[in-house]
């Protein structure tokens, strides 16, 4: 039991000691973004610890020095009752930056509900407070040499003997005596002190062929904008009941729709990174900076939805929704993320295309109808122009529309006279001058004078053309030209600085000339 106690002491205090040594070498480490970007009912303190330098040079002094020295106590052996208590401490404020009630977590490890590996190692520490005596550590040889010294008395015979010996001291115990006496004892007692130079001088090898490890825990360093970076509020607009932040998350970065172009490997890529647990640290970064409402297609809409079921929160999850036409109730998919708890649906952009250009625009109207029916604000989502034409002459007028708003001016665009309508409904060509997943708003001008003559809100999206654009010039493009909210795929690290982009661009708008219908 002893043993255990031991490795199990030692194990955590290498994780403080280690996690405190690659924060005092990582140059210019700063617990700022770590404090910025928490959530929970402590966040407001956290925010304010991170807003102000006084009180964050403060921070980052007490957390690298009371990591180092609580793990090297905790390694050693040394004041074990005091460290523990400073230990829990500390990992208390961890455990409440990012607490894991109910959702996974931003920023720290093994994450699950309620017990976490920060939940553990406190648990573990709070057993050492109160089982100080237990395990190996020169915490025993202080103890001892303080309660009794190897120090002998006055020269004595030994009767009947006529041996001559040095009397045991009178402060000496027999159980202390007997422990300095024990080698082995002895040998365990300071067996952490070979160990920690040995863990030393292979993490000092590795951080010296390799660099500062800055991928553990809170010593994370994303090159990402803190919640403390942002530059105000985004201004709202109304979809039916709905208050919408103009900035909205898109869904193609999180389900795998890169539109990388030749970059076969992007979308596998993007769905490796953004598993259940990113999306879910994605959509709480979007809170946190502002960005309220999602709208995301069939392949990931209900991780979004769980994650709004979970936090109870209001975040407004629009559903890219499409009929199934295979099945005896072509509303079923409708049906099922209503049920789920989807706020707004609309019509899929590639299914309207499609539909439109097979001569079915009365499905469109039936699923606008019965979305409507359910008592849900009804969007119509296109990538080309003439399918919202179409559906306008057949008089289906959605209560949004939802329309693909980008310029041409960049090097990959297919050159407009091999342009054609409903291109995104042909086969990819292999020749660059031919489409090629590479143009997304094959005719702007005419999307913006559809866009100019409509009454009702408009959404633009893939404003950026799938990274083609950047955002300055992307998001003013699009207001500039009409659009009521633009719908833009962020990364997590992406969040802040696209919502600051957003702010700059609202506040300097000078060529818009539509009205604001939302």
């Amino acid at each position: 039991m002893k043993k255990i106690i031991t490795v199990l002491r030692i194990a955590i205090g290498w994780h403080f000691l280690y996690e405190g040594l690659i924060k005092l070498f990582a140059e210019n480490w700063s617990a700022e973004n770590y404090l910025g970007n928490t959530y929970g009912f402590l966040s407001g303190f956290y925010h304010w610890l991170a807003a102000s330098p006084g009180l964050l040079a403060v921070v980052n002094f007490l957390n690298i020095w009371g990591l180092i020295l609580i793990g090297l106590a905790l390694f050693l052996g040394i004041v074990i009752r005091w460290s523990s208590l400073f230990g829990v401490a500390l990992l208390v404020l961890y455990y409440f930056a990012y607490p894991p009630f109910g959702v996974s977590l931003l920023g720290s490890d093994g994450s699950t509900y309620i017990i976490n590996q920060l939940f553990i190692e406190a648990a573990a520490l709070v057993f050492f407070f109160f089982s100080m005596e237990k395990g190996y550590g020169l915490h025993n040889l202080i103890r001892y040499l303080k309660k009794g010294k190897v120090v002998t008395g006055k020269p004595v015979t030994v009767p009947d003997t006529g041996m001559t010996v040095n009397a045991p001291n009178v402060e000496d115990t027999p159980e202390t005596v007997a422990s300095l006496k024990n080698r082995r004892e002895a040998l365990k007692d300071i067996a952490a002190l070979p160990v920690l130079g040995l863990m030393g001088w292979g993490a000092w090898r590795s951080g010296k062929a390799y660099g500062i490890d800055t991928l553990s825990g809170a010593t994370v360093q994303i090159n990402q904008a803190s919640l403390s970076e942002l530059k105000g509020t985004l201004p709202m607009g109304k979809l039916g009941k709905h208050n919408l932040s103009r900035l909205v998350a898109g869904g193609n970065l999180i389900s795998g729709f890169a539109h990388a172009r030749d970059l076969i490997y992007a979308d596998s890529l993007f769905k490796a990174y953004n598993t259940e647990k990113k999306i879910i640290e994605t959509l709480m970064m979007c809170e946190q900076a502002g960005v309220n409402v999602i709208s995301v297609g069939d392949r990931c809409v209900y991780p979004v939805l769980k994650y709004k079921k979970m936090t109870g929160d209001k975040f407004i999850v629009i559903s890219q929704s499409k009929l199934a036409l295979d099945s005896n109730d072509i509303f079923e998919e409708i049906k099922a993320v209503i049920d789920s708890g989807a706020d707004i649906i609309q019509v899929h952009g590639g299914q309207c295309d499609s539909l439109v250009y097979n001569n079915k625009t009365d499905l469109i109207g039936k699923m606008i109808d019965f979305i409507r029916s359910q008592g849900l604000v009804a969007g119509l989502g296109a990538h080309t122009v003439d399918s919202l034409i179409t559906c306008e002459e057949d008089g289906i007028i959605p209560d949004y529309y939802m329309h693909t708003m980008h310029h041409d001016n960049y090097w990959s665009a297919h050159p407009r006279e091999n342009r054609m309508k409903y291109e995104i409904l042909s086969k990819p060509s292999t020749e660059h001058n031919m489409y090629h997943d590479n143009l997304f708003c094959p005719f702007p001008e005419r999307t913006v004078e559809f866009v100019n003559r409509m009454k009702v809100p408009v959404m633009g999206y893939k404003v950026l053309a799938a990274g083609a654009i950047r955002p300055e010039d992307g998001f003013k493009w699009a207001f500039e030209n009409g659009a009521d909210f633009i719908c833009v795929g962020m990364f997590d690290f992406q969040v802040v600085n696209d919502v600051n982009i957003c702010l700059d661009t609202l506040q300097n708008l000078k060529n818009r000339t539509r009205a604001w219908y939302s």
